[in-house]
């Protein structure tokens, strides 16, 4: 990739073995978005930050076409802070959401990049739900019901108030259920409130009841599970006979292991390898179920 050596990639969505896009973070116009259509050979450079406080998050699509950036908050033309949020409708051109539809962003307020997962959308390409956490002083969810047009804000019970605290990572299965993880990466082994669910779109959070937790980075649903589940309750609803499963399956990553965790049951752990130093930073769901972990100095997991 042309000019891209002191570059720092957060994130990466790929379509196919030729197509992906990939997100640059870091200040001003170190924070890019690129594309390529034949597998990596040649690139092209869609966007750059041209603001000098800039600082791209996460980058996630519906599909090919349709994708969502989440920036750090900058002053807008008032001196209001607002969170940068990016959205493309054709996979090539990307428009900035008007400051003046956005919620205020609280001095100190900010999004953690590391893991790429401090915003989300539900599974279904169709659907409008935008849904980004927030850490450093406050910890927030803000949400768009309709790709961006109109925001709300919600509080959360989660850790926060220093710059390494916050939720470092959100997910839903559906429209209505998700789930964040929290912490503080200067302290991993800290107890929480670190872990949190709703079920009511993101606009009310209940703690879990599992202790101790630690700092978590990055939280993912077993995207068969969520799948097999939602055509199950299709199924009930339309009063079919069908054997129950498991609602949900969530991996969450802590600094050197994975809860698979499967409510109500207690999670199982999966440790990293000490003797190796293996420790893990970010998950990403397998569409035929389980999930792929990755950490520091090339570490890879697979969980089946």
């Amino acid at each position: 990739m042309p000019d891209a050596a002191a570059l720092d990639f957060r994130a990466a969505a790929a379509f196919s073995a030729d197509e992906t896009f990939l997100m640059s973070a870091g200040p001003g116009e170190q924070s890019r978005i690129y594309h390529t259509g034949d597998g990596g050979r040649s690139w092209q450079l869609q966007f750059t930050n041209k603001n000098p406080k800039g600082f791209f998050d996460s980058m996630v699509f519906w599909d090919a076409k349709h994708g969502v950036v989440l920036g750090d908050p900058i002053a807008d033309e008032s001196g209001k802070l607002k969170f940068e949020v990016l959205l493309t409708d054709d996979g090539q051109n990307w428009r900035a959401v008007p400051s003046a539809e956005l919620p205020d962003a609280k001095e100190g307020e900010g999004a953690f990049a590391a893991s790429n997962t401090c915003i989300a959308i539900a599974p279904s390409a169709s659907d409008s739900n935008i849904w980004f956490a927030t850490g450093g002083k406050a910890a927030r969810v803000f949400h768009s019901g309709d790709r961006g047009r109109s925001w709300e804000v919600f509080d959360t019970p989660m850790v926060h108030r220093p710059d390494s605290a916050g939720i470092f990572s959100i997910a839903f299965r559906d429209s209505a259920h998700g789930v964040i993880a929290a912490g503080d990466y200067k302290h991993p082994k800290q107890d929480g409130p670190n872990l949190a669910f709703t079920e009511d779109g993101g606009k009310t959070w209940t703690l879990s009841a599992l202790h101790p937790l630690a700092y978590f980075s990055a939280v993912a649903y077993d995207r068969r599970v969520n799948a097999l589940a939602m055509r199950d309750a299709v199924r009930a609803e339309n009063k079919m006979r069908v054997k129950p499963i498991p609602a949900e399956r969530i991996f969450i990553v802590g600094e050197d292991f994975v809860f698979d965790l499967r409510p109500p049951n207690n999670p199982r752990r999966i440790g990293g390898k000490k003797k190796l130093g293996i420790q893990f930073n970010a998950v990403s769901g397998y569409p035929e179920g389980g999930a792929l972990v990755v950490g520091p100095k090339g570490a890879i997991a697979f969980i089946p």
